[in-house]
């Protein structure tokens, strides 16, 4: 912000604080409440600062705040034994003919302003707005011929913005005011609009004439979202009101708001858990499992506790990889890389809607589903890949992709695929054709060059804004990438990540968090721009293959694992006073598992001696 007059070095001989601010004494300047503010201020004259350039903003801001509040009086006692001016006079008396409706005088102060202004078109663009408002006015009055004049006349000679002249000029047809308000989406002819207006003036003026609306709340605004953004452990629903906040004390989420605690184990299945995946609602929750079974429990909104809802049988190689529907009425369930079939259940219904198999040759491991919920694709490790319909019915097929992991494009043609040479590519069933990774190219998903890792790629997900996709990399761990420019943006630390095919997952609020199971057995959550973890779940007592965050309760995630349980996380229960919680410290940057945590765990593992498969 630029100030307003001189700043005193030290050494100056010290001058009033008028004059540095150049202005000049009122000394018929009274409030709207009938005290003279000058008999006041003659009183403090012995009492004035010098002030910095940076205290000078600050009481403008406070200023500005106390007359938003209504309290003229105060901030003008403020500014008179500040020394300080608020606004430009000019700025002030063009302020109070906007909001009275003084078009035309409003007009010849905008001249005076003019040589104030930065840049040579604002006047222009500020005329433009306050004729614009005196021809609504004049049209929800019934002044037709004045506002046809204003039209012709005044409008339309500036030769700017044209098409919203057009678009004025249709406003005439309005039959009633009712009827003008609702198609300009304007609020009609009173202070509300104007005060509008005045917002968009304000923004043409440099802050050393008028300050921008409300700007010490919009500074208290970006403080607060920047106090969030590097709290590692944020993950509540943003209140846009500062109302709702405090601003005594530095915004400092708690652990224990995040999930940091089993709230609930879930052991319906009787063998090792590959797969596990919220709806897109929130509202159910899918695990799949070696021994041949696929749950499907329906979770409470309130206590976030999951109950088993019904139960699919008859998948004979076990359950490794399930997709829903964006509608969440479908449920794709895939085997492992010796399966040949994939089952379409209908979820609410309890029924098959379909077996595919085209042949005993293929490997369905993965599928997704298109955004009309009628197709989907699925593919595998033997070189099949399919489109199909809601009946299995093949639509196009690819011939010799070796697939990972697949993900659909929005657009409904394109999907994501990992193959088994370590890349990402983009594959078109409208086209039938193929194409990499182009940060040039206008759709986003479509890569002059590949996304490749080293190593295999044994899945990944992608984000809700299709720009971020989560790598679960053989041997390296989890990896981060920036699908439009085809960059590797961090590599997470901490999880133990061999040959095993283990998925992560985006979640919390803004989808801010990443997460992933590991080989050690536990649950590893990252900050999505910090590398090491902010908190280390410990419970499972074999590798963890497979996490998921709901999407409407940011702080539930669940877990699936090699030892048959799944465990829903959350944070820590009111009556949990124990700070001896699994988390990482923002200062020293070292993982802390709870006590009791571990020593369960090396309790399990000292019993469990089987080999993980």
């Amino acid at each position: 912000m630029q100030s307003n007059g001189s700043p005193t070095h030290n050494g100056d001989a010290q001058t009033s604080s008028s004059a540095q601010n150049g202005a000049e004494p009122e000394p018929s300047a009274s409030s709207s409440n009938g005290v003279e503010v000058t008999q006041v201020a003659e009183g403090l004259e012995k009492a004035k600062v010098v002030l910095s350039r940076s205290d000078e903003d600050i009481v403008r801001l406070i200023g500005q705040h106390l007359n938003g509040l209504g309290l003229h009086r105060t901030a003008e006692l403020l500014m008179a034994e500040s020394g300080c001016r608020l606004e430009h006079p000019s700025a002030a008396r063009f302020r109070e003919l906007v909001m009275a409706g003084e078009w035309e005088q409003a007009e010849e102060v905008l001249s005076e302003l003019k040589s104030l202004l930065d840049k040579p078109q604002a006047a222009l663009k500020m005329k433009f707005l306050l004729l614009e408002q005196k021809y609504l006015e004049y049209l929800e009055d019934g002044q037709v011929i004045e506002a046809l004049y204003c039209l012709r006349n005044e409008l339309t000679p500036l030769k700017f913005n044209t098409e919203r002249v057009h678009q004025l000029s249709g406003y005439i047809m309005c039959s009633t005011a009712e009827e003008l308000r609702e198609r300009a989406e304007w609020e009609g002819k009173g202070p509300k609009s104007r005060a509008k207006l005045m917002e968009k003036l304000q923004a043409y003026m440099p802050p050393s004439v008028m300050l921008p609306p409300r700007r010490l709340q919009t500074l208290l605004s970006q403080a607060i979202e920047l106090q969030k953004e590097r709290c590692p452990y944020h993950n509540t629903k943003s209140e846009d009101s500062l109302q709702n906040m405090s601003l005594l004390l530095d915004h400092v989420c708690s652990r224990k708001q995040f999930p940091c605690r089993t709230r609930q184990i879930l052991s319906e299945h009787c063998d090792e858990v590959w797969f596990c995946k919220f709806s897109n609602d929130g509202t159910k929750l899918a695990t799949g499992s070696k021994d041949s079974t696929l749950n499907i429990y329906e979770v409470n909104q309130i206590t976030q506790e999951a109950k088993l809802l019904r139960t699919f049988e008859g998948h004979q190689y076990g359950v490794s990889y399930l997709s829903w529907s964006p509608d969440d009425v479908y449920l794709i369930a895939c085997g492992p890389e010796e399966c040949s079939e994939l089952w379409v259940w209908n979820v609410q219904t309890g029924e098959l809607r379909v077996k595919v198999s085209q042949s005993p040759e293929d490997s369905l491991t993965s599928a997704a589903w298109n955004i009309d919920c009628k197709r989907f694709v699925c593919g595998g490790t033997r070189g099949q890949f399919y489109q199909c319909d809601l009946d299995g019915n093949v639509m196009d097929s690819w011939e010799g992709v070796r697939v990972q992991c697949l993900q659909y494009k929005k657009d409904g043609k394109t999907v994501l695929a990992s193959d088994t040479h370590h890349r990402i590519r983009g594959y078109n069933f409208e086209e039938l054709s193929d194409h990499n990774l182009d940060p040039m190219a206008q759709d986003p998903w479509i890569v002059d060059n590949k996304i490749v890792e080293d190593h295999p790629i044994m899945s990944f997900s992608v984000d809700d804004s299709g720009r971020l996709a989560l790598l679960n990399v053989a041997t390296q761990g989890v990896h981060l990438w920036d699908l439009h420019d085809k960059v590797l943006v961090r590599k997470y630390q901490g999880v133990t990540q061999g040959f095993y095919t283990i998925h992560s997952c985006f979640g919390g609020v803004n989808q801010d968090f990443v997460a992933s199971g590991s080989e050690d057995n536990k649950v590893y959550v990252w900050h999505l721009k910090r590398e090491l973890p902010i908190a280390v779940l410990a419970g499972h007592t074999r590798t963890v293959n497979c996490v998921t965050w709901n999407s409407q309760i940011p702080g539930l995630l669940a877990s699936a694992s090699d030892d048959g349980t799944v465990r829903l996380w959350g944070p820590a229960s009111a009556e949990d006073e124990s700070d001896d919680l699994p988390c990482l410290s923002p200062l020293d940057g070292t993982v802390r598992v709870s006590e009791k945590d571990k020593s369960a765990a090396e309790s399990d593992d000292s019993t469990d001696t089987d080999d993980e498969v």
